[in-house]
């Protein structure tokens, strides 16, 4: 059964996954990350966040106080992200990924986010 995309649920699997694997582990290494996601729909911004310590994932819907970088980007991009169909790097360099805060700290989990996006386009989920 499929769960739907930026939910409690979606944000649960993601979670699991990620960290039932050892590799978004050994990608973060022991990196520690707080990253804050806006997307832009029609009917207004949905906000989640992803934190990582030490190669643990931690992922949930709604505001993350203090974050080292947010990143906004619209539902459409988002969606394609998540299943894997644009690149992230040349989703920025387009304009479609704004990135306000540690870019330098984004760059150098590039590996993990990968992993955590592998993991993404694996989840039975509804768009």
């Amino acid at each position: 059964m499929s769960m739907k995309f930026l939910s409690e649920e979606w944000a649960e699997a993601v979670m699991t996954a990620v960290n039932s694997d050892d590799a978004f582990s050994n990608a973060a290494g022991t990196a520690e990350a707080r990253i804050q996601q806006v997307i832009k729909t029609s009917d207004g911004d949905t906000h989640y966040w992803t934190t990582v310590d030490k190669g643990v994932l931690g992922l949930g819907i709604g505001d993350l106080d203090n974050a080292d970088a947010t990143i906004t980007q619209s539902y459409e991009t988002a969606v394609a992200l998540a299943r894997r169909e644009i690149n992230p790097v040349t989703s920025f360099m387009m304009g479609k990924i704004k990135v306000e805060g540690n870019m330098g700290m984004l760059m150098g989990l590039a590996g993990a986010l990968g992993k955590l996006a592998e993991a993404m386009s694996r989840l039975d989920v509804e768009y």
